[in-house]
């Protein structure tokens, strides 16, 4: 049985939620490390506004992914993910191994295909202040649950800190032409995690059953 550390961790590593981002000194996407000097960051206030816009036109997304991490664990994944406002994701690992998060506005599973074990979590316990927030959740509220920072004032790239406790320490995300590409989170664990997004499409018709599951016969379900 996986212990909750253990679930968070496997939700951030996996989400975009997740999904989907960090501090300038650790693994800033290329988009801000070409900035000229004179790009002055944004206040607080304005970043926040900004940044509400654009996720505020991102109704729903879908997309492919590509996801590194390095730090005490290595590894690479690749897969696919799907949002849709309010509260609803999809985030579908297939490379090196199957795995699949699955989130609508009452709970939230973990499937992990190899092991034969879904669980099944309270979204609001689990969601509240994660990547998949950003993408899935309102976006009048991230500044509620985030310190919004826009280090060039002229690039929509965002680097987030969580206000209370949580198990990452620094969040950001790059945009191009309104959508998002990119995102690295930098973990309590000292591990940064970098995912990419290809074959985007923006605001899309998505089926209610894409964020709905159930468990497979002979599948051990674990509920917390």
């Amino acid at each position: 049985m996986m212990s909750q550390s253990t679930i968070k961790h496997t939700l951030l590593r996996s989400a975009l939620i997740g999904s989907l981002i960090t501090s300038m000194g650790v693994a800033v996407p290329m988009v801000a490390m070409t900035q000229t000097a004179n790009a002055k960051p944004a206040d607080n206030l304005v970043a926040a506004q900004r940044l509400n816009k654009l996720l505020t036109n991102t109704k729903s997304m879908t997309a492919s992914f590509s996801q590194t991490t390095t730090g005490a664990k290595n590894g690479s994944f690749s897969g696919v993910m799907s949002v849709q406002r309010p509260n609803n994701f999809r985030w579908e690992t297939k490379s090196p191994s199957e795995q699949l998060i699955v989130a609508n506005g009452n709970s939230l599973w973990i499937y992990d295909k190899d092991l034969e074990q879904a669980t099944r979590q309270n979204v609001d316990s689990q969601v509240g202040n994660t990547p998949a927030l950003l993408l899935s959740g309102d976006p009048s509220k991230i500044d509620k649950n985030f310190k919004i920072t826009q280090p060039y004032g002229n690039k929509n790239y965002y680097v987030l800190y969580p206000k209370s406790d949580s198990s990452f320490k620094s969040l950001a995300i790059s945009f191009n032409g309104g959508k998002p590409v990119m995102m690295v989170l930098n973990d309590s664990l000292g591990q940064t995690t970098s995912i990419k997004f290809s074959n985007i499409k923006m605001n899309p018709a998505i089926g209610a059953g894409q964020f709905k599951f159930t468990p497979p016969k002979g599948v051990d379900v674990i509920n917390q």
